[in-house]
Formats: C-alpha cells, structure tokens, sequence
C-alpha cells in the first residue's frame, strides 16, 4: 500500500525549488522502496501564498517560479501578499517543510511558521536554522507536548548526516572535543584564495552556484558556522547554548598573504567550528585556525564540509561532503520526511 504525505512548503528560494524537483524525479523511488506519495497542500514564499482544496501541481508550480511569478500569483490557489503563518494556520498538510530565509533577530517568519504547525499537530521538518538557535528547547518542547514530528537534519551541513550520527551513532559515548568546517561558501572562498583568485571573485562564483546568498555576511563573518554549531550544541551534546555562548570571527580579514604564509609553513588556513570539554563544561568557538597539512580538516577544500569528533570509546572520527548546490539540502529535507515515517522504512 502506498501511504500519501500531505506537504506544505514555506521558501521557494534555492532549497525549496530543488524539493519540489525531488517530488518528481524521486517519485518513483519513494513510492517503491517507501510506499510514499508526497502531494504538495501549500506553498508560501515573500509574494504570498498557494493553497486551497485538494493538491498542488508541484511541477507546475516551479515552473511558475522559474518564470519569475511567485506563491501569491499562484492562478486559482494564489493568495497574495498573504503571511507564510496565516497559510500555515490554514493548510491541511501532515508535514511542514520551512526553508525560508535565515532571520538570527527575529527567526521570523519560520519560527512562527514553526510554533503554528507544531502547535497544530503537525510535524516540521526544517532547512531555516534560525528557529532552533533561537528557540531549540521551546520548538523540542511543542513536539513533544503535541505528539508531532520535529526533524532537522538539514540545519547542519546539508546531506552530511552530522546530527544523525551524533544523535543515533555515538551511543553511550563522552564527546570530548568536536572540531567542524561547516560552512562550504567560506571554505571555497579560502581554498579559491589559495589558489590566486581574490575573495570577492571567490564569492561571486559561491553565489553564482546558488550555495552563498545575495547577502553573504552570514557566511563570511562566521555566523553560519556558529548556528550549526549552536544546533550541534543542542541537540547532540544536551547543552543549553545560544549564540552568546560561542566565541565568533570570520574570514573578512583573512588574506591572500596570510594563506601563503601558512602553506609555506606546512598549514592551511579554515574556518573552523570546535566545541572542547574542559572540567565538565564545554566552550564553543568559531575562528580562522592554521592547520597542520596532516590534520584531517586540512583534506576539506572546495565545496566540501567536514567533521572530526573525539570521543571516549568510539575513537576519534572523520566525515565529509562534496556538495554544490542546493540540492544535497534539499534531499536531507527528504531523508528527514522520510524518517518521520520510520516504519515504513522497515518494509
């Protein structure tokens, strides 16, 4: 038996047009190995919003986004200028998707977004960081308390499973120290540098690849690496951090000069996030750091993200990703909404 999955999507920017492109190549996929079928309720984005009776043709729908119209100016289902909140009160949906842009003052619109659905009864599953670093316990709580799903895979470096293996894998184990580059615009833009290109052609070809934003200080200043690390922080290692609690610099100063007096003294120069257990408490920081060639990170160039985890039993373990484009975010979304129905996974 196939079961149907009603979604609702709230972003149509790079990661929500690659989901709505994962609902059709993926189809066949997850109706075979899955017994699911996603049909698409509601969409939001900053034009307004496309729900109504019944379903929306995904397909058409990104065709309407890729001519340049938005939800609001969806024909029949469009509502314009209506708030992404007030669909999310009203779509009839078992899932909601939220991958609308990153708001670290506010979390709005997708910490609302997030509050309603889950208040509603209906899981989240989340791209949009900024509703977990801003209110983690407050969202896991509503969970909780409403029997919904909450899944948020997504939220730290894409498809690499980050969360999942710290969360699932390391059973019964002391971290002690984790060290992360988890950023891949400012991580292309350091490895481009040392390869002779200067920083903004680096960071013109990070937003020409849809990874950087049009507003990339996020990135660049390191507060991007700070809200993974503050959602690592949370929900893998059971600490009650914010981003007060995590010691920030990024890259803006860092120069051509600096990166090839470090590669003449056998090092390389990465944005790097470290979480490090000290007398039971851990600190958090996010700085430019010199590593030595043979430092596992020191392979992490380009495109790629990556992760080093110290523990107690388990050993010290290596994992990273290749991925360019919006796409491995989008499909960590799907692995999220797939495991929300675990059991069918078992089939």
């Amino acid at each position: 038996m196939t079961r149907t999955v009603r979604v609702a999507l709230v972003g149509l920017g790079h990661v929500g047009r690659a989901f709505l492109e994962l609902m059709t190549i993926k189809r066949k996929t997850l109706r075979e190995r899955y017994g699911l079928e996603l049909v698409l309720t509601g969409a939001a984005d900053s034009t307004g919003a496309a729900f109504g009776a019944g379903r929306i043709d995904h397909a058409n729908l990104l065709r309407h986004k890729r001519a340049g119209r938005g939800a609001g100016q969806y024909p029949r289902l469009g509502h314009r200028n209506m708030p992404a909140v007030e669909m999310v009160q009203q779509v009839d949906a078992d899932v909601l998707l939220e991958a609308s842009p990153v708001n670290l003052r506010t979390g709005q619109p997708g910490l609302d977004c997030t509050r309603v659905a889950l208040g509603r009864g209906i899981s989240v599953v989340l791209a949009n960081k900024a509703p977990l670093v801003l209110a983690y316990q407050e969202l896991t709580e509503l969970a909780r308390r409403h029997r919904a799903g909450l899944r948020f895979s997504a939220t730290v470096c894409g498809s690499l499973p980050v969360l999942n293996m710290g969360r699932r894998d390391w059973v019964a184990c002391d971290i002690q120290k984790i060290e992360g580059i988890l950023n891949s615009t400012t991580n292309y833009i350091l490895s481009a540098m040392e390869m002779g290109r200067d920083f903004d052609e680096a960071l013109r070809e990070a937003q020409a690849e849809g990874v950087a934003e049009a507003d990339p200080s996020l990135d660049i200043r390191g507060w991007d690496t700070a809200n993974k690390l503050v959602i690592i922080a949370n929900a893998v290692l059971g600490c009650s951090a914010t981003l007060d609690d995590v010691d920030v610099l990024g890259i803006q100063n860092i120069t051509p000069d600096d990166l090839a007096a470090a590669r003449a003294r056998g090092q390389t120069i990465k944005l790097v996030a470290v979480a490090h257990r000290r007398d039971g408490e851990y600190r958090f920081a996010v700085h430019p750091a010199a590593l030595p060639l043979d430092h596992p990170l020191a392979s992490v160039t380009g495109w790629e993200m990556g992760i080093v985890w110290h523990t107690d039993i388990m050993g010290v373990q290596f994992a990273k990703v290749d991925e360019r484009g919006p796409m491995p975010t989008a499909a960590a979304m799907l692995r999220d909404v797939i495991d929300l129905y675990a059991d069918v996974m078992e089939r």
